[in-house]
């Protein structure tokens, strides 16, 4: 059984027992959370695809940890003019563990 769910903006295949790494949450660690913008819901007897969402069905989720992504390295030049520019960023996510679909 899989589900496609929308999580902070974008979309996610999951799966129960999955542990998967998401956009930062608001939900501090070892909470519950649930998401309820489920797109599509299939299993052995067929799928059920919402428009645009399910109003029935919820996925429920645990909140592993929150971390930063590796670092990002920009970096822009300009040839013969002495321009250079470097930045660095590191993306915020969360880890969640996929409990329960349905």
């Amino acid at each position: 059984m899989f589900a496609v769910v929308n999580i902070a903006g974008q979309q996610f295949k999951v799966t129960e027992k999955s542990k998967y790494y998401v956009p930062r949450l608001q939900s501090e660690p070892n909470t519950d959370v649930t998401f309820d913008t489920v797109s599509l819901v299939a299993d052995e007897q067929g799928s059920k695809i919402g428009s645009p969402y399910l109003s029935d069905v919820k996925v429920e989720a645990k909140v592993l940890e929150h971390l930063q992504d590796d670092k990002v390295m920009i970096f822009k030049k300009k040839r013969r003019t002495g321009y250079q520019k470097r930045q660095g960023h590191r993306q915020q996510l969360t880890r969640i563990e996929i409990t329960k679909i349905g």
